[in-house]
């Protein structure tokens, strides 16, 4: 029988889905029946709003996707007044204030605290900067990835940059591919080092030549979700890149007729590739929805990929610092702690871009920035610019390893609270703890739960929110893995230590790497010492412990109505609110 989600979109989904969320909006949150709540939510989500949690009613996280992590001159601004304007709520985070954007780990934006009556506004914004939350998340072709510098590289194999904007025009909006099983998610990778990180998603075009054709090879499959990471695998197919969309489409129509509608934990490419196996994807690809001969897979460019390796001998491969483009400017990627940046310096993250480089700012899959465009001549200044001093181009690598998904302050999956504590994670450990010698990048990625946004089994070290009880009280844990990484071999974590208390983290993150000082042979790499160690071990050489390290937010942060408001319970709660943010009272 289909679920629940899939009688919901048979009834309204796709394009259609705007309509009546414009009439919500103007008719007001109160305007939604209260026994369709979570229909209309789902639907909700193909114009990228998801609506917050429990406690706060009412109020949206607002997705803007920006394919291939481009942002043209004059939208980072746009971006930062909506923000400024809209994105404001009945508390302020410690941290962050109350207006804020976050960069996400797939190249988009999102906005917290989005009013329903707001929408029909901020769409009108976006839509006329060229801009949309249209496809931003729901069960379609979610925002195409790649390496954050195409077309820029100095040392790229493919320009892949037009074949990823070509496919965004042509599936973004396409009934034919609107609603798919589950969602879809697609990276298109032209350079070297693997950036696009095509081994994590439904659909990976991967560099390969052909013939002397220089064009793609093609994965599928691949995804970090819940308990059942996958890599992706090829399916023995070299695409030019004028069949990518011939050929994306087929693979993605395949999906839409085969994927399953009954249950949605299978409802992944993955699993598909899992049952059918890659040979009959190829098979049934070329026999019902490609209208040419496919191409065998072209010699490609996997074990030269260097991207978040874990190897010292990688470099740094984030694209943060200053770098020499192909035609001779630069472009200065800046360290976006856990990816959250304030309105204000949004808007003077577009002032310097315009001012130094083209206007132009593009998003990494490491929640960071980058400003394009730079004469040589103009570097010193940029770089002397205040902005600089906070999001700085040579972090130290626990700052710059640090990436931490929403967490329970807005999210209803996440058990734990996330970009704070990692915050204080990154800021403990630079204060307190000596980087291993030659050890130039540590990846430290937090995950409130097994969703995975923070792509934490891709990480030197993996944290993943659970709870457990400590001196009697339930307290907010983390599961820890060890080890995980991409590059040229990509491999998953190892979960080594189960729920540990969360203040007692930041003592096992030290002694864990003051034994890998003492136990590694030569400059080994953290990743080198992992796989050579056996998991028994491992475990013992977390150690966790208390330290000076404090953490604010050990109570059940799940059930606050919000973890950083002085009455957090989910009594003074003031949602569901009007229009104006008044709080709308019960009928109870």
């Amino acid at each position: 029988m289909p679920t629940d989600v899939e009688n919901w979109k048979s009834e309204v989904y796709g394009n259609e889905i705007r309509e009546h969320l414009l009439e919500f909006a103007e008719e007001g949150w109160e305007s939604i029946p209260e026994d369709e709540h979570d229909a209309w939510f789902e639907r909700f989500k193909w114009w990228g709003l998801y609506h917050q949690r429990n406690g706060q009613e009412s109020y949206f996280m607002m997705r803007i996707g920006t394919p291939n992590g481009v942002l043209t001159p004059g939208q980072t601004e746009v971006v930062a007044d909506i923000a400024d304007e809209y994105a404001r709520g009945p508390a302020e985070n410690p941290e962050f204030g109350d207006a804020y954007v976050d960069w996400t780990t797939r190249q988009s934006i999102q906005l917290h605290w989005i009013r329903l009556e707001d929408v029909p506004d901020i769409f009108e914004k976006l839509e006329a900067n060229g801009l949309s939350t249209q496809q931003a998340c729901g069960d379609s072709w979610r925002n195409i990835v790649g390496c954050p510098v195409a077309g820029k590289d100095s040392a790229e194999f493919v320009d892949a940059l037009p074949v990823a904007m070509d496919l965004n025009e042509t599936f973004t909006g396409n009934d034919d591919h609107a609603n798919l099983p589950r969602k879809w998610k697609v990276s298109v990778t032209g350079c070297e080092e693997g950036c696009g990180q095509g081994d994590i998603n439904d659909l990976a075009l991967e560099p390969a030549e052909k013939d002397g054709v220089k064009g793609f090879n093609v994965r599928v499959g691949g995804g970090l979700s819940r308990n059942e990471p996958r890599l992706a695998r090829s399916i023995d197919v070299f695409v030019p890149p004028e069949d990518a969309d011939a050929v994306a489409g087929g693979i993605s129509a395949l999906f839409n007729d085969h994927g399953d509608r009954e249950d949605r934990y299978n409802a992944r490419m993955k699993f598909l590739t899992d049952e059918w196996g890659t040979e009959k994807i190829r098979r049934v690809l070329q026999e019902d929805y490609v209208d040419f001969e496919l191409q065998h897979a072209g010699e490609d460019l996997r074990d030269e990929y260097s991207y978040n390796s874990g190897r010292n001998d990688d470099g740094h491969h984030d694209h943060v610092g200053v770098h020499e483009q192909n035609d001779g400017n630069y472009y200065v990627g800046l360290n976006v702690l856990v990816g959250r940046m304030g309105a204000d310096d949004t808007r003077e993250l577009a002032r310097v871009a315009d001012e130094y480089g083209s206007g132009e700012v593009r998003v990494t899959q490491r929640q960071n920035v980058i400003v394009t465009d730079v004469p040589e001549a103009d570097l010193d200044d940029l770089l002397a610019e205040d902005l600089l001093d906070t999001y700085e181009p040579d972090p130290h690598p626990f700052m710059r390893g640090s990436i931490a998904c929403t967490g329970t302050e807005f999210c209803s999956l996440s058990i734990v609270e996330t970009k704070n504590r990692q915050v204080r994670y990154a800021r403990w450990l630079t204060d307190n703890v000596e980087v291993p010698d030659g050890v130039e990048d540590f990846h430290i990625h937090l995950s409130g739960c097994t969703a995975s946004c923070a792509q934490p089994q891709i990480a030197d070290i993996s944290l993943r929110g659970m709870k457990t009880r400590k001196d009697g009280e339930a307290v907010e844990a983390l599961d820890i893995g060890l080890g995980g990484g991409l590059g040229a071999e990509p491999r998953f974590a190892e979960w080594v230590e189960q729920r540990v208390p969360a203040d007692e983290v930041p003592g096992a993150i030290a002694n864990l790497l003051a034994n890998f000082e003492e136990r590694r042979r030569g400059d080994e790499s953290f990743r080198d010492f992992v796989e050579r160690t056996d998991e028994e071990t491992l475990a013992e050489l977390v150690e966790p412990e208390e330290t000076a390290y404090e953490d604010p937010y050990m109570h059940n942060t799940k059930l606050t109505w919000y973890p950083y408001a002085d009455e957090d319970d989910m009594d003074a709660s003031p949602a569901p609110a009007s229009a104006d943010g008044t709080p709308i009272p019960s009928d109870d």
